[in-house]
């Protein structure tokens, strides 16, 4: 089993942390686009790149069910994808230094290649039957919080 699939919050994942970094390097990128994009470009692919890691928290939620984890972590694919558009547009109006643009382009490139991964290797991170009661197995090294332990 790979190590994410070990992880027992999606803030543990791999592929959450580089896109939770990713994205806070658009935040402070996107500061020196002109005013005239704010609500453009800059709003689009802000979004764009925060929902890559929003919808990685999703798929972790949803991974009982694994088709709906990985409809999720398709999505994620999509917005990871959706924000090099947006970075090509950026690139193309000259808002991005070339080595800026390779740089972020390289993060989301790599980050796509993470999500492909825990696509084909969904079982992986749902490893249990959509049958399972989840609320009858036990948790390991939890207490419960409704015991006087």
């Amino acid at each position: 089993m790979n190590s994410n699939a070990a992880a027992k919050s999606f803030r543990e994942l791999r592929v959450y942390q580089a896109a939770r970094d990713a994205a806070l390097s658009v935040f402070i990128v996107t500061k020196t686009f002109p005013r005239e994009e704010r609500y453009a470009l800059i709003d689009q692919v802000r979004r764009s790149s925060r929902a890559v890691k929003a919808m990685i928290a999703e798929a972790w939620a949803r991974r009982r069910y694994k088709a709906a984890f990985v409809n999720k972590i398709d999505e994620a694919l999509g917005e990871a994808n959706e924000t090099q558009s947006w970075l090509d547009d950026a690139l193309d109006n000259e808002y991005l230094s070339k080595e800026d643009f390779q740089e972020l382009d390289d993060r989301y490139q790599a980050i796509g290649g993470m999500l492909s991964r825990m696509i084909d290797r969904a079982d992986d991170f749902c490893k249990h039957t959509p049958a399972t009661d989840y609320r009858a197995i036990a948790r390991e090294d939890e207490e419960s919080s409704f015991t006087d332990h």
